[in-house]
């Protein structure tokens, strides 16, 4: 469990770290919109998939996969510009959504 959450940290700060650098147009445009537009999904993508067999319920595990999917395949399949690019935001936003819904709750 312990090396699954390390990995989906170093996932995910990659990930923004793309997000950041696609932002702030620190490489040639294609390279930004590579960054920011494909490599990002695909990393988030890959960080749900780490993350869905630690959730709670099962309806979650399997939304979270879902998830993970249209990440990853938007990432690769949905043309940079196309109406469709949303989707690949609809499940970012879904993926965020399960996992904090799903966190343990701790109180003392």
């Amino acid at each position: 469990m312990r090396n699954q959450q390390s990995t989906q940290g170093i996932l995910s700060i990659i990930a923004l770290v793309c997000l950041a650098a696609g932002w702030f147009n620190l490489f040639s445009p294609e390279i930004n919109t590579l960054l920011s537009r494909r490599i990002f999904y695909i990393l988030i993508g890959a960080s749900f998939f780490l993350q869905a067999p630690y959730l709670k319920n099962k309806n979650f595990t399997y939304a979270m996969y879902a998830a993970a999917v249209i990440c990853v395949l938007g990432g690769l399949l949905i043309p940079i510009g196309s109406r469709m690019e949303s989707l690949k935001t609809i499940g970012l936003l879904g993926g965020i959504i399960l996992s904090f819904t799903s966190r343990p709750t701790y109180r003392q």
